[in-house]
């Protein structure tokens, strides 16, 4: 099957369209056509292998998965013997080992159903990004104030539409560019970061991949409000930017305010919500740009650069249910089950 593959770490361009043999399900795993997959800074750290911290995770001298790709949509092509949850055929979105390939192995219990109504592309830019901002905002009522900086990435932009749902009153951090897209998610205020500083006091603020101090941040949050530190971008190579966490865990023990790290996992339960929201009409992935298969080098590298408003996604085999993923048709419409490269 063709697969984007990575043998060491290091930038994009170290990324290489190759084949590689299709991986078979264990027996309690499922194996994933991929039709889509999306791009988050996850993927940019186990290709960079930075900050060193996390190769104790995720191999010391090289990758331990050498075809990378979390976030995945797609059509169940196989399943292990001991899957009950799924079977060949059903649309589903959630998180794989290797999803930057024509088929990816995953748990049930990183899996679910696509949303309704989605395609492919569309769903596979939820499940990173989504519950990252579902655990972010968490439970928000009416007229709460909330800042989202970040607002026009792809956790960002999730949480935006989150907040505002739940009644808040969202002001949303962002560049020039990203101002019409944050809006047009339910910002009801915009800071350009690039050109006013960040001003106001709110009950809850969602820093996203961000350096900003601790006591900048405090400065703007109410006497009892929720500071939440998404990610950890930047920084020194060996802690990368991870060093407020500590920081902000021994402040929260002191203060009235709640200064929470969040590191999120991919879970079934998270998705069926988002999945609720989405069918709702209360929240939609807002996809900036989509890449082929060989382009996903320039996915990343347009990640990190931070100019592309939204998520990004990666197109494998883009096709409608009925299609066996290679452009043909099969005489009766319906998949073989049987993975062809």
């Amino acid at each position: 099957m063709r697969a984007i593959v990575q043998d060491e770490y290091g930038p994009p361009h170290r990324l290489t369209l190759g084949e590689v043999p299709v991986p078979a399900p264990g027996a309690e795993e499922v194996l994933v056509r991929v039709h889509a997959a999306g791009v988050d800074y996850g993927v940019w750290h186990l290709m960079t292998g930075l900050p060193l911290v996390g190769r104790l995770g995720f191999g010391l001298r090289r990758p331990r998965n050498r075809v990378p790709g979390m976030d995945v949509a797609g059509t169940v092509e196989a399943v292990g013997p001991h899957v009950t949850a799924f079977r060949p055929g059903d649309e589903v979105y959630g998180e794989a080992t290797g999803a930057y390939a024509q088929f990816a192995l995953a748990r049930p219990g990183r899996l679910a159903r696509k949303p309704a109504g989605l395609s492919f592309t569309e769903a596979a830019a939820i499940p990173t990004s989504g519950v990252t901002a579902l655990r972010a905002v968490g439970r928000v009522t009416a007229g709460d104030r909330v800042m989202v900086i970040g607002a026009g990435g792809g956790v960002g932009s999730f949480a935006t539409q989150l907040a505002a749902a739940g009644g808040a009153h969202v002001t949303a951090v962002c560049s020039t560019a990203k101002a019409d897209l944050v809006r047009s998610l339910g910002a009801q205020a915009v800071i350009d970061y690039t050109r006013e500083p960040l001003t106001g006091t709110y009950d809850l603020i969602i820093d996203i991949a961000g350096r900003r101090p601790l006591a900048l941040l405090r400065g703007l949050l109410a006497e009892r409000g929720r500071l939440v530190l998404v990610g950890g971008e930047g920084g020194g190579r060996w802690f990368g930017g991870l060093g407020r966490l500590p920081a902000a865990q021994v402040i929260s023990l002191f203060s009235r305010q709640h200064l929470e790290p969040l590191l999120s996992l991919t879970r079934a339960a998270d998705l069926d919500t988002l999945r609720g929201h989405i069918e709702a009409g209360a929240v939609r992935p807002a996809v900036g740009r989509t890449y082929a298969l060989a382009d996903a080098p320039t996915a990343i590298a347009d990640l990190a650069a931070g100019n592309a408003p939204g998520k990004l996604v990666i197109t494998v085999d883009s096709v409608e249910p009925g299609s066996t993923g290679d452009g043909k048709d099969d005489e009766d419409g319906t998949e073989t089950g049987t993975p062809r490269p």
